[in-house]
């Protein structure tokens, strides 16, 4: 029988172990101080910022309830989530579960002998009427592995050097919006604005260069800094990265003075290596994007979101918003950090500009309707995905600066027309509080100096073109066409390993479609038809990669596709693609393009 636990002096005590590392299983002892007679408790369906009902519950086991050491107690399950304990109000209530973690994401729970990780959303059951109380956290020093460090966003109270001990949370809230990181991670330091950062790093290679990583996320943190509130000190006394290098994964989430991060260890920056490969790009404006998101969306929030109800879907239309905007201002910052030159911008704003324009959905969905459908759409992807919707972090992002370009076409920046403006009087407006569409609009309208509801109508809450070349090319920036790939002039989406060609999406109105192609086909080979340069009728060719088509087509305006579709051969007629074309962005104007991006840090 489990022994009785010391009394804590929280109200809410969570004491969080490692339970069996090769079984990925924690151990969590909840102490509720003053029980109600039926006590209710539930385990989030979902964690803030990442829009899919995830059941988090499927992962708990073994829920023993009991009071003084006495025999256990019995527990109803209510719902999937939520279970009751009859008790005695004045004797503290012992809860005692498991939980395996063996989810390798930012999202949920990860142990193993190499690494422990967890949200309070995958682990710590919710008390109802006590979640405004103080909640406690201990996760002890675990007797093995050895040499594990801990660390986590959540205040210290009784912590070692190595950061094990007890930490308190205001609130339900805040306990499960501070996710822990164990493990013999690297780490370092440094101050943004008078305010410590730390960034600890799991999984990285022996030429991981930790400096060059450091001092590049400086650069992000003080600019932002400056962004939101110029010389002042940020609304948080302290801040951490958890980055996680694995083989193959990329992500983030948010929280409130800390964020989860995910990338591939080929990504991170080497010793001895000065160029900046585009893998690093990505990875420092992911840095950038979840620091924003610190107040935009943690702070600035949805009206939706003002309350989080962990039980259910929460459903807003304003992703697009705090998603997309979030993903215009991350690589700008780069280029306001010095970490990117006019050109180097343009690189990465040109791809997501070809994102959008190459999924057929964004002319099916608009940009408000696919942030309400996140839980259905976004999170739960499949072939039709790019027909049927649009991303609001890509189309969001462009819809930013649409505004932005809009903004200082019409009234010029040395009036305050500017995106960053209308950002800055929506914090003053609406910080630590909720924000709604009317206030965005009515924030536009004052530093636009008329209503931008038309723009809003047809950008977000429809679905016709945005007018991205007139903007970009009145801000400096030529804009050209080049030949597009031939996967896009097929309308394909493929994949290409050790010499397989696999279909993964067909796009709506493509010759592909037209042709008959379905996603989870294997393209084997061409034929050629008829008769063409002495050949054979039948003869054909296997192919190893895509481009393969172009090569042993040649001037064929029609081919046979050999397809193999649930272990059937298939032929099909497909006609050679018409030439399409996609954008080529490039610094046209220096000068004038640094009037919109903003002068180097």
């Amino acid at each position: 029988m489990p022994g009785t636990p010391k009394t804590s002096p929280f109200p809410l005590h969570y004491r969080v172990e490692i339970g069996d590392l090769h079984a990925h299983l924690f151990r969590v002892t909840l102490t509720i101080a003053q029980p109600e007679a039926l006590q209710r408790v539930s385990l989030p369906v979902w964690i803030p910022g990442s829009y899919l009902v995830r059941e988090f519950a499927k992962n708990l086991q073994h829920l023993d309830a009991r009071q003084t050491g006495r025999t256990p107690l019995h527990v109803e399950q209510l719902d999937k989530c939520t279970w009751q304990v009859q008790c005695s109000p004045v004797r503290p209530l012992v809860l005692r579960y498991e939980v395996y973690a063996n989810d390798n994401s930012v999202r949920s729970a990860w142990l193993d002998a190499h690494r422990g990780f967890f949200n309070g959303t995958s682990l710590c059951l919710k008390v109802h009427g006590r979640e405004n109380a103080v909640h406690a956290l201990e996760v002890p020093a675990p007797q093995s592995p050895k040499g594990w460090s801990l660390a986590t966003g959540l205040t210290p109270r009784h912590t070692s050097k190595q950061g094990f001990g007890t930490y308190e949370a205001a609130n339900y809230d805040e306990l499960v919006d501070c996710p822990v990181e164990m493990g013999t991670f690297w780490s370092g330091t440094f101050m943004a604005r008078g305010v410590p950062h730390r960034l600890v790093v799991a999984g990285a290679a022996a030429s991981f260069d930790g400096d060059r990583l450091l001092t590049d996320t400086q650069k992000i943190c003080e600019t932002e800094i400056r962004f939101w509130h110029g010389t002042k000190k940020p609304p948080f006394r302290n801040y951490l990265f958890m980055l996680n290098a694995v083989d193959d994964g990329y992500g983030g989430l948010e929280h409130r003075n800390s964020t989860a991060l995910i990338c591939n260890r080929k990504d991170l920056p080497r010793v001895g290596e000065s160029r900046t490969a585009e893998g690093y790009t990505t990875l420092r404006g992911l840095i950038s994007h979840e620091y924003f998101h610190t107040w935009n969306v943690k702070q600035l929030r949805p009206a939706e979101f003002e309350s989080y109800d962990y039980s259910s879907e929460n459903y807003t239309s304003l992703l697009w918003f705090f998603e997309g905007f979030t993903s215009y201002y991350d690589d700008l910052f780069l280029r306001r950090a010095g970490l990117l030159d006019n050109a180097g911008y343009l690189k990465v704003l040109n791809k997501t500009i070809n994102q959008v324009m190459q999924t057929p959905g964004r002319l099916v969905q608009s940009v408000a309707q696919a942030s309400f459908d996140a839980w259905v759409k976004y999170y739960r992807q499949d072939e039709n995905t790019p027909n049927a919707t649009v991303s609001y972090y890509t189309k969001g992002a462009l819809v930013a600066l649409c505004f932005d370009l809009t903004l200082r076409t019409e009234g010029g920046a040395t009036r305050g027309a500017t995106l960053d403006n209308v950002m800055r009087a929506l914090w003053q407006r609406c910080k630590a509080g909720p924000m709604r569409e009317a206030d965005f609009a009515e924030e536009l309208a004052a530093a636009g100096h008329r209503s931008f509801a038309a723009e809003l109508a047809r950008w977000v809450h429809g679905r016709e073109e945005l007018p991205l070349k007139t903007l970009l090319q009145q801000h400096g920036v030529a804009v050209t066409e080049e030949p597009a790939q031939l996967a896009h002039r097929l309308g394909l989406r493929v994949s290409e390993a050790q010499g397989v060609v696999q279909i993964k999406a067909v796009l709506r109105g493509g010759t592909a479609e037209r042709a008959g192609f379905a996603a989870g086909d294997e393209w084997l080979g061409v034929e050629s038809v008829g008769k063409s340069a002495g050949r054979p009728a039948d003869s054909g060719w296997r192919m190893s990669r895509l481009d393969d088509v172009t090569h042993y087509a040649g001037s064929a305006k029609k081919v046979i596709a050999l397809v193999s579709r649930d272990k059937r051969l298939m032929r099909l007629v497909l006609a050679m693609p018409p030439a399409l074309t996609t954008w080529r962005l490039a610094v046209q104007d220096a000068a004038l393009m640094d009037q919109w991006l903003g002068p180097k840090a």
